[in-house]
């Protein structure tokens, strides 16, 4: 596996499935244990990869084609070592899932087939491609009109909104979000705030997302964009894979009032692997993980 593959961390219920693309047959390939273990709902790596080589055994004598029609990749373990592991492509995995009767594989499966076509699935694509992009060189650092063109990229083709200022006021979860009639003058605020040491950066993304200046797709927008500010600024970014989604979603409905927690929760995960192509989309993966059934 060359250092340009791409790896894709979705997640079911919480649980890593973690994915490999490949170049030449044009497919994502999935680790089978990441699936039997959310089968199973099984947290023990050497449980579920002995299970895994029982329904190996089992298919095999069974003539089933599952029990050879797996390749082996090499995917990144707890200990940040690569190892090779049983991958499964696209058909595959349903015609495991099937092998599994009950809800949990039918649920799996329903969002397994539905995942990619979905707006957040296109648009995660489209994150992506922005880290090969020239564009993403062009981008002018911490303004408004950068946070519309990550945002136009992302949803461009997906929403009739992308890269617009919204008109409507919004609120989630009762908290009401800057009003729409103000939202001009708002933002140009932010942009002249100063962002030149971490806890400038951090007070200037807060209130960014305080603005929400879209009617959706903020939070992945501006995850982006503060990156691309802690880059230019500190030669930093964010391992967002370090920071729980739970924690993650407290600590920025906190942030209105007390910045402090999100703060440390950034700073603790900040990595100077800047121009790392694995860092870059495994942070798009999170990201998007943040924002599932959290709209």
């Amino acid at each position: 596996m060359n250092n340009n593959t791409k790896i894709s961390i979705r997640f079911f219920d919480d649980r890593e499935v973690r994915a490999v693309w490949d170049e030449e047959n044009n497919k994502w390939w999935f680790s089978v244990l990441d699936i039997v273990a959310v089968f199973t709902d099984q947290d023990d790596y050497t449980k579920t990869r002995n299970y895994w080589k029982y329904l190996k055994a089992k298919f095999k004598k069974e003539g089933s084609e599952l029990g050879s029609i797996t390749t082996q990749l090499k995917l990144l373990a707890s200990d940040d070592k690569r190892y090779l592991t049983d991958m499964l492509d696209y058909n595959g995995i349903i015609a495991l899932g099937k092998q599994f009767p009950g809800k949990k594989a039918n649920r799996f499966i329903e969002w397994f087939t539905y995942s990619d076509e979905s707006i957040d699935g296109k648009s995660k694509t489209k994150a992506y491609a922005l880290f090969e992009s020239s564009f993403i060189d062009s981008i002018e650092i911490g303004t408004k009109k950068s946070l519309q063109q990550i945002h136009a990229y992302l949803f461009g083709g997906l929403y009739d909104f992308a890269g617009q200022i919204r008109q409507k006021n919004i609120s989630k979860g009762g908290f009401q979000f800057a009003v729409a009639h103000f939202l001009g003058n708002t933002l140009s605020q932010i942009e002249q705030m100063p962002e030149n040491t971490f806890e400038e950066i951090v007070d200037k993304y807060v209130e960014m997302n305080v603005a929400h200046p879209f009617m959706e797709g903020n939070g992945r927008s501006a995850r982006i964009w503060l990156d691309l500010i802690l880059k230019k600024r500190l030669k930093k970014c964010v391992d967002w894979s370090q920071i729980n989604k739970k924690d993650y979603l407290n600590a920025m409905v906190k942030s209105a009032t007390d910045s402090a927690v999100i703060k440390k929760l950034l700073e603790n995960a900040l990595t100077d692997k800047i121009n790392d192509r694995d860092m870059f989309m495994k942070g798009i993966d999170y990201s998007y993980y943040y924002e599932e059934n959290n709209d």
